[in-house]
């Protein structure tokens, strides 16, 4: 009798993490490691430059400095040191939003996905190394905004690849995600904050080069798991894929979100640029009779994220059960208007301790927390969701890409806001943030009453019966098929 060789199986296809597939667990550590390196970076940039870089001594020394600094104030007047380190942070962390369209678009027509995440990774490690230094600062920033471009988008786009248009894990294993990511930055402003005030800014800022070599060396390792990483060859010689009829209007659809989602994220977004600031001068930072670093509380964000995630997760799983599914763009409206009460929280705090003159106790921060925690856990992975989903192949890494774009808005404008601290009353300036939330919530919930139905997923009969999340193994395969 004649021994038969076994039929070949798609990795991809056999292997689970959590109920998903195996890809889905080296795509979340590998961008897990990149939010630390990013979180530390970030937790510690309006503090560095204002306390250290942007001080005399110290700035003279940042090369081509003094025209960059030139051209900024062209378009945003004379800046005070605080103001022009929130308006550098604005442009960062805007800039590493719009750099995604580019890296999409070069994963899509050139290089492929893998290739342009590996290069975006390098970018990143050198950036990250070269931030420890005064001289090459604005090289290192140009480093860093580029590397995400080619890192974030693709890693985001090949988790969307990991499962079939109609398969409803789409969400959960996003939600999984963001829950890695939630995190890594627990502890990143824990170890790069304390490394950075504690002993030295560069051993703060070597910790965050650190972590993104972690990132690389699990995103090579777990490369068999992922979509492409069997077709990648052929990406450059693969015809270009084009637009069907209708999905030029799906295309439209999307572009139309973004300003809602812009404003959607500005009060999230202030407590990593000017929120530190007004934190360190009005919260009362005494932790068990010793003063806590101000950084700290971006760790209390991120085991608060972790948290509300895992709630969100399994009360959406529980309620599609009992009333049915809610569509995506119905839960960022959702998300929307818990987002706004948190700032809003904040402007009646402020209005009492400057009535009172008592500084806010770190009990109303969690409050905070939670409740702008909750709301995003139905913002940032519903949106990625949403756009990986309902975006036409032929362009789909360019669109994750151009969802992203939202964010950069959203950076620029708190880059702009937190100059306004110094001018306005604290609670006047959180007032206006929980407005602009608030007022991106409705701009959804028109778009959701206008046109929702045309982006609501035509749902796979065959994934959606009354089973268990981990028994659903029958679509596992990724949007482009990937050939064994």
């Amino acid at each position: 009798m004649t021994e038969q060789t076994p039929p070949a199986v798609d990795p991809v296809r056999l292997k689970l993490f959590l109920g998903h597939p195996r890809g889905l667990g080296y795509l979340t550590f590998a961008e897990s490691w990149e939010r630390f390196s990013f979180s530390g970076m970030q937790a510690l940039l309006v503090l560095y430059m204002g306390q250290r870089l942007l001080l005399p001594g110290h700035v003279e020394h940042v090369a081509g400095f003094a025209g960059f600094r030139h051209a900024i104030e062209q378009v945003y007047g004379h800046l005070s040191t605080q103001a022009l380190a929130s308006v550098i942070f604005g442009l960062y962390s805007g800039g590493v939003y719009l750099t995604p369209i580019a890296g999409g678009y070069i994963a899509d027509r050139l290089l492929g996905r893998t290739r342009t995440v590996v290069i975006g990774a390098l970018l990143l490690m050198l950036g990250h190394f070269l931030m420890a230094f005064e001289q090459p600062f604005l090289i290192a920033l140009a480093c860093l905004v580029a590397g995400v471009g080619g890192f974030k988008g693709n890693i985001a786009t090949q988790v969307g690849e990991l499962y079939a248009p109609g398969d409803l894990r789409r969400a959960d294993a996003f939600q999984l995600y963001i829950i890695g990511i939630a995190s890594a930055a627990t502890v990143a402003p824990l170890v790069c904050g304390a490394l950075g005030q504690g002993i030295a800014w560069h051993w703060g800022f070597g910790a965050a080069g650190v972590g993104m070599l972690a990132s690389l060396a699990v995103y090579l390792y777990g490369q068999r798991w992922t979509p492409e990483s069997h077709q990648r060859r052929a990406v450059a010689h693969a015809p270009r894929r084009r637009l069907a009829r209708g999905e030029g209007r799906t295309v439209l659809l999307l572009l139309a979100l973004l300003p809602a989602l812009a404003l959607s994220l500005v009060g999230n977004e202030q407590m990593f640029n000017t929120y530190l600031v007004w934190g360190e001068q009005h919260y009362d930072l005494r932790l068990i009779g010793h003063a806590m670093p101000v950084t700290w509380l971006l760790s209390l964000t991120s085991i608060i994220a972790i948290a509300c995630m895992s709630g969100v997760v399994v009360f959406w799983r529980y309620s599609a059960r009992w009333w049915g599914e809610v569509n995506e763009i119905n839960k960022l409206v959702i998300g929307c208007m818990v987002s706004a009460t948190a700032p809003l929280l904040l402007a009646g705090l402020s209005a009492q301790e400057a009535a009172t003159g008592h500084k806010i106790g770190l009990a109303w921060a969690l409050v905070f927390h939670f409740l702008n925690e909750i709301g995003i856990a139905n913002v940032v992975p519903v949106g990625l969701a949403l756009f990986t989903r309902a975006s036409p192949k032929a362009v789909g890494g360019l669109m994750v890409g151009v969802y992203y774009l939202h964010m950069f808005v959203s950076n620029m404008l708190v880059g702009w806001l937190g100059g306004l601290l110094e001018r306005m009353s604290s609670t006047n300036f959180w007032l206006l943030h929980a407005a602009l939330v608030a007022g991106g919530g409705m701009a959804l919930l028109l778009s959701s009453l206008v046109f929702g139905r045309l982006l609501t997923p035509a749902v796979d009969p065959e994934l959606v019966e009354a089973r268990p999340f981990h028994e659903l193994e029958g679509s596992l395969a990724p949007s482009g098929a990937v050939a064994v």
